[in-house]
């Protein structure tokens, strides 16, 4: 069986982006050509891997099996390349970096100072939340990434912490919660909530804290965006939880900012698989990261 390096590339891009005509301009092929490799990769392995719709393509039974293999090969042959490439040093190579939305600014002072050191080594960024960031590095498909602690797969995750905030109660300024000092999740259970993406690690933690509490949350929307999520509050259609850093961008004439009654904190930390090593570009960030920590 000879299948080449560029087409599991095709099928792991295609499969990640769900469409055959978007793929196709990420990759820089033709939506027919995309559509012959994959048909070939079918013909070759004599299986379906794809269930195919004019919105969106799955995967089958098979294209699951396979994509988890496939995703292993193209990590190897990605550590590969760059221990090969940084035989003299790290003055070339690839970086495959994950990152929270929400942290995207929190996390370019030190970006900026890896593109000065490193300039020759390509940033290849991808949006997750953090337990999407785990579940990507666990399949091989990131080197490292920035993520909120603790994360939940810690068994085979290892972590560095980088820098902690408080978590504030964001309430539109006319608000009844506004009377209070502090507030309990009792307090939050009786209005409308709006919530992180399921695949965020502040979801989880608010699921287990409020569990732990013994209240149900009313969630009324969930979104990954902070500050469409800090829209939705100032239009009063729900409450959140916002890091002290997101609250300092948003509307202060709109909005009034309440610590819990038990301070929560929002740290933020590296993360990577703990039985792979690193490759050269993504120690070269960790070791950037505890210099300026």
């Amino acid at each position: 069986m000879n299948i080449p390096i560029k087409t599991l590339h095709c099928f792991l891009r295609l499969v990640e982006i769900g469409n055959f005509t978007r793929a196709a301009e990420q990759l820089y092929l033709t939506q027919p050509t995309l559509s012959k490799m994959i048909q070939r990769l079918e013909e070759t392995l004599d299986q379906q891997l794809l269930i195919r719709s004019n919105q969106k393509v799955e995967l089958t039974q098979a294209g699951q099996i396979f994509h988890a293999s496939a995703s292993q090969i193209m990590g190897q042959w990605h550590r590969m390349e760059q221990d090969l490439a940084n035989l003299s040093g790290l003055k070339s190579g690839h970086l495959r970096l994950g990152v929270c939305p929400m942290m995207s600014t929190l996390t370019i002072d030190l970006l900026t100072k890896f593109r000065q050191t490193y300039p020759g080594v390509e940033l290849h960024m991808q949006e997750y939340g953090g337990f999407g960031c785990e579940q990507a590095l666990l399949a091989d498909s990131l080197d490292i990434a920035f993520t909120a602690l603790p994360v939940t797969n810690s068994e085979q995750l290892s972590s560095v912490p980088l820098q902690g905030y408080p978590l504030k109660v964001c309430l539109p300024n006319d608000h009844p919660l506004t009377a209070k000092e502090r507030i309990n999740w009792y307090d939050l259970a009786q209005y409308p909530f709006i919530l992180y993406n399921e695949d965020f690690s502040l979801a989880k933690l608010f699921a287990r804290l409020t569990k732990e509490a013994g209240v149900t949350l009313n969630i009324a929307f969930r979104s990954g965006q902070w500050d469409f999520l800090g829209a939705m509050v100032e239009e009063g259609m729900g409450i959140a939880i916002l890091p002290e850093p997101i609250c300092n961008k948003l509307d202060k004439s709109r909005l009034v900012f309440r610590p819990m009654e038990k301070d929560l904190f929002w740290q933020i930390g590296l993360i990577w698989r703990n039985n792979l090593p690193l490759t050269p570009a993504a120690e070269a960030l960790l070791a950037l990261s505890r210099h300026r920590s």
